[in-house]
């Protein structure tokens, strides 16, 4: 009787509420390498992704750099010189690497980190496996232009390299050529390159038509779910397409101008989206860049809901509700696999976040 009283009890007592709650990962201080990485000095970070599980790599765009985020918790760089733009160092040490103005970066199935060397139109590799890490040419020649489809990586010419990411199962490198207003990826097997989405004309592509013969207005990123969807989201288009499986594309999110708002995904607008990821349930999520904010792209439901940000560029909020937080430009979005935690670049401040979540 006296358990049955008992467990009567914990029925009627009120549940404690739980939340997602904003975390700071890395920056907002001044501390160089071997420093705490709270505390430590980051310049403009836009990539983020995970090595191992337990490491995070930070590239930095202005910075120049690519950092590593250890389980102790110490920022180490990898490589790059910090404020030296060039284009040096292939087949030797990442320390003694420059690079220009990187925008993004991804992990393959073993140690090579490939990273967008926006500036150079090309993707360099890291070996994080050697003595060193060092850097090593994957795609593009390095020449502004549009060439090379149908031949080796290398060969090829891009027009701005803003976005590198891999399909889920890595079989194939997908590269965002912004100036060239395509999509296009690397078989990993044959090294070959071919176009996947845009035919180099700037404009809003019509719904339902082959994506290699319709326009884009300004590919900034771009991300493939398990079901082969290729998202592309539009810097100056403000907006999300999708190419399906069958090669066709669609807007799906965006009203074509800047604005803030959510609810219907057609109806929503965004200002400036430069980055997007996808959530471990098949959702988007977008880096809203010009609005301060992450939100968050429903297919099923076909909305776009806000995840964090309050539309109002400041620091305030780590440590409580990232609906309440401030962010100054945030560039990039991703999704720890395992603990389904949202890391956040906020960009023009310098750090890293992430969304514990409940």
């Amino acid at each position: 009787m006296r358990v049955l009283a008992i467990l009567a009890l914990l029925l009627v007592l009120p549940t404690v509420a739980r939340a997602d709650k904003l975390v700071l990962v890395a920056g907002g201080g001044d501390g160089a390498d071997g420093t705490e990485a709270t505390k430590a000095k980051l310049i403009q970070p836009f990539g983020v992704e995970f090595w191992k599980g337990t490491t995070l790599i930070v590239e930095m765009a202005k910075g120049e750099r690519v950092r590593m985020i250890p389980y102790t918790g110490s920022l180490i760089t990898i490589a790059g010189k910090e404020g030296v733009k060039g284009n040096d160092g292939d087949g030797g040490e990442g320390s003694k690497a420059t690079f220009n103005g990187m925008h993004s970066l991804t992990i393959g199935d073993g140690n090579d980190v490939y990273l967008a060397d926006t500036w150079n139109n090309r993707v360099r590799k890291v070996d994080l496996g050697k003595t060193g890490a060092p850097v090593t040419p994957f795609a593009g020649t390095g020449e502004k232009g549009f060439a090379g489809d149908g031949g080796p990586a290398e060969k090829a010419k891009f027009g701005g390299v803003f976005c590198v990411s891999f399909d889920p199962e890595k079989k194939n490198l997908f590269i965002t050529d912004l100036d060239n207003r395509r999509i296009r990826k690397v078989d990993m097997k044959t090294n070959i390159v071919t176009t996947v989405a845009g035919n180099g004309q700037k404009g809003v592509p019509k719904d339902g038509e082959d994506a290699t013969k319709q326009p884009l207005v300004d590919p900034r990123a771009h991300a493939v779910d398990k079901d082969g969807n290729l998202w592309i989201l539009e810097r100056g288009g403000h907006a999300l397409r999708v190419v399906d499986a069958k090669g066709q594309i669609r807007t799906v999110a965006g009203t074509g101008k800047a604005g803030m708002s959510t609810g219907k995904a057609l109806e929503a607008a965004m200002n400036g989206p430069k980055h997007l990821s996808i959530d471990r349930d098949g959702t988007v999520l977008i880096a809203d860049t010009e609005n301060h904010r992450i939100v968050r792209f429903n297919p099923k439901e076909g909305t776009l809901t806000a995840v964090a940000g309050t539309g109002k560029k400041g620091t305030a909020g780590v440590d409580g509700d990232p609906l309440k937080a401030e962010f100054n430009q945030p560039h990039g979005v991703i999704v720890h696999p395992k603990t389904g935690d949202i890391y956040i670049s906020d960009a023009s401040n310098g750090r890293v976040l992430k969304i514990v979540r409940d």
